[in-house]
């Protein structure tokens, strides 16, 4: 650790309570603030963190907790790359491998449709075959057509930035080609997957493959100039430090204020923590981190001082109940969070990595869940507007 991350200690000598009256203040707490307050060990200290981002959710957000009603279709799980965490790609050939024709994602489209779906939420492995009369652009717009042409005013939430980075790579164009393509297209939004830890010693070891941070910040900055608003996310408790942990989140707060001050016509809508599940992962990864589960505690803590730390800029936050459990969701809503994510109605990714939080909810699951906070529920849609 270097010298400034020891525990109980801090650069300028601030305590705990001097940084939260900061934030309270509605002043951005700094990198080493942040570290510092991750980095404490006492439950009621810990307490105290996680009371502070409840009221600044409050104050920030209000009491309403939202939801969405989506539908998640992961259209293959053939991929090029090799992610340590990943459980869920396949090598074409292999017994569990897919590749979802038209057909299978306007059937599954159609049903999230009568099931009250707003938004269809679209990824997929870095299949190189995946193409269209030789390009991989023309193969990624068919899938919008798919489900644009019959359902033109859905809410198509789709393509990371690592698979505009592959479009990109496939077909010789740049990243804004691509995103100008697909957002012309039909593309509304776009998820903020692969980030990872926007860390390239981290990137290294558990997806070297990847693209590095500077592309990853790249291309959401690009989508944003262009008008396609974005999520954001970190894949948390791994190998990580608490410095890179703050150091991911100091990026995603200098990008938005970038596009704020410069009024980019579109904004990162949300944060989503996103901890490590390991029980079917690669084994290298998982004997690195020595456990299969995400340790609760240490999400929550995170999950408050990123409330802390981004609040002012990115105000909606989300907890993965996919990785923590609807049980452990609803402990985040009380230290940060102020969305509970969508149905899902079918998830694959980390499900495949061993999750035990299940593939769907209802839309009674979710409310009854944010009922017992005696919080009130709102549905949304994908961009945070009441429904």
């Amino acid at each position: 650790m270097l010298e400034t991350e020891k525990l109980g200690t801090h650069p300028l000598d601030k305590t705990v309570d001097l940084i939260l009256n900061q934030a309270l203040e509605g002043k951005d707490i700094t990198t080493d603030d942040a570290v510092f307050l991750l980095q404490q060990k006492e439950v009621s200290t810990i307490a105290t963190i996680k009371a502070t981002a409840d009221e600044l959710r409050r104050r920030q957000v209000g009491s309403t907790v939202t939801y969405v009603i989506n539908r998640n279709i992961n259209f293959t799980n053939i991929c090029e790359q090799h992610c340590s965490f990943c459980a869920f790609r396949r090598d074409e050939g292999d017994r569990d491998s897919f590749w979802l024709d038209t057909a299978q994602i306007l059937e599954k489209t159609r049903d999230g449709v009568n099931q009250g779906a707003t938004e269809i939420c679209m990824q997929g492995g870095l299949n190189p075959k995946a193409k269209y009369q030789g390009k991989s652009l023309p193969y990624y717009l068919r899938l919008i057509a798919t489900i644009k042409e019959e359902f033109p005013h859905l809410h198509l939430h789709a393509f990371s930035p690592q698979e505009v980075q592959f479009i990109a790579r496939e077909d010789d164009l740049t990243f804004r080609d691509v995103i100008i393509a697909l957002r012309d297209r039909g593309v509304n939004s776009m998820p903020g997957t692969a980030a990872e830890v926007l860390d390239d010693t981290v990137r290294r070891v558990i997806c070297p493959e990847k693209i590095n941070s500077e592309s990853w910040l790249e291309i959401v900055e690009t989508a944003l100039q262009l008008g396609v608003p974005m999520t954001s996310t970190m894949l948390c408790g791994h190998i990580e430090t608490p410095k890179q942990q703050i150091q991911h989140l100091e990026k995603l707060r200098s990008l938005q204020e970038k596009a704020m001050k410069n009024n980019y016509p579109a904004r990162i809508t949300e944060f989503i923590l996103l901890p490590f599940v390991g029980q079917d992962a690669p084994a290298a990864l998982r004997h690195r981190v020595g456990r299969d589960q995400p340790i609760l505690e240490d999400t929550l803590l995170l999950t408050a001082v990123s409330r802390i730390y981004l609040g002012n800029w990115i105000k909606n936050h989300q907890p993965s109940w996919v990785k923590l459990g609807l049980e452990g969701a609803k402990k985040a809503l009380n230290c940060g969070c102020n969305d509970i994510g969508g149905t899902l109605m079918e998830e694959h990714i980390t499900t495949m990595a061993g999750a035990q939080g299940g593939t769907c909810q209802t839309v009674e699951d979710l409310q009854n869940t944010i009922a017992s906070l005696a919080r009130p529920y709102q549905q949304r849609d994908t961009l945070y507007h009441p429904i």
